[in-house]
Parts: C-alpha cells; sequence; structure tokens
C-alpha cells in the first residue's frame, strides 16, 4: 500500500508543479498505449487517434521550449521534431494505403 501512495503522491506533484508537462507526458503515454493496440489489432482509428496525439504532444513540446527553454532545449527539441516528422510520415502513409 505505501508504494502505491508514493507513486500517487508523485503523480499529483508532478501535475502541481508543472502542468504543461504532465499534460504532454499524458499525451504520449496514451499515444503509446494506442499505438500498441493499433500493432495488434488492424483498425485504422487506433492509429489515427495515437498518430494525432504525438503531433499535438509534439507540437506542444514545440511550442513550450519555444517560451520557456529549460535546461535541455536542444535534446528535447530535436526528440519533440524526431516524433513529429515520424508522425507525419505515417500519417501520409496511412494517407496513400486508403
Amino acid at each position: 500500500m505505501r508504494f502505491w501512495s508514493f507513486w500517487f503522491n508523485s503523480f499529483v506533484l508532478s501535475s502541481q508543479y508543472n502542468p504543461p508537462r504532465f499534460v504532454e507526458l499524458l499525451m504520449l503515454l496514451l499515444a503509446i498505449a494506442l499505438l500498441a493496440i493499433a500493432s495488434i489489432l488492424p483498425d485504422k482509428p487506433y492509429l489515427i487517434l495515437g498518430l494525432s496525439l504525438v503531433v499535438g504532444a509534439s507540437i506542444s513540446i514545440l511550442v513550450r521550449e519555444a517560451i520557456a527553454p529549460s535546461p535541455q532545449t536542444r535534446i528535447t527539441q530535436l526528440t519533440a521534431s524526431l516524433l513529429l516528422i515520424i508522425s507525419l510520415y505515417g500519417f501520409a502513409d496511412l494517407m496513400y494505403a486508403l
């Protein structure tokens, strides 16, 4: 019980300390789950929703880093740009397959 209490308190504290980063984390975790489901089930809605969550989180990260840079700005921007390019490529491939 103490283990879950620690994680829950950390979860609440991180959501209060930096809400934009917390929302981006939730978006990326949900996108990972949806893309994992899309790899198991051949349904397009899971893939589309997962890719759109990745695009939204990547753009949010890039805007946040442009407004208020963090100590690791370069790495964060590079990772967000890479995620954005990969997800846009996934959308283009999906449109080509339709």
